[in-house]
């Protein structure tokens, strides 16, 4: 193949390759971005009106053992003030209400953990005895 042919196939491959994962746009990817960044902003707002220095110290605490789980609590409260049912700063004790209501309309989770005890007999740590 001469350089002019390969040059329009890779150009062909790359315009297909963009269309296949959202056009490739850099003003649209830029637009979206920004876009998340004003609802972030907007969500952030809505929680430090809505929520005590306390409670929302504990929200933070939430976040960063189970972020799923302090991602729906924030959604719920979001949504909660957008529909004018928080009249006053919700407390740290209010929240903590909050999550264990939440705590009983949420499925157990059924985990386990299981040991494989044959490992054990291949550890050195009793080597050293």
């Amino acid at each position: 193949m001469s350089d002019p042919e390969l040059e329009k196939i890779r150009q062909q491959r790359l315009a297909q390759l963009q269309a296949q994962h959202g056009g490739g746009d850099p003003n649209q990817a830029k637009a979206q971005e920004e876009r998340m960044q004003a609802m972030e902003e907007a969500k952030h707002s809505i929680l430090a009106q809505a929520l005590s220095q306390d409670a929302r110290a504990r929200l933070n605490t939430i976040k960063l053992s189970k972020p799923e789980k302090g991602a729906m609590v924030e959604n719920m409260i979001c949504r909660m003030a957008q529909m004018g049912q928080v009249n006053t700063k919700i407390s740290e004790k209010e929240l903590i209400q909050l999550l264990e209501s939440l705590n009983q309309q949420m499925p157990k989770s059924t985990s386990t953990v299981k040991f494989d005890r044959r490992r054990a007999a291949l550890d050195s740590d009793d080597d050293d005895l």
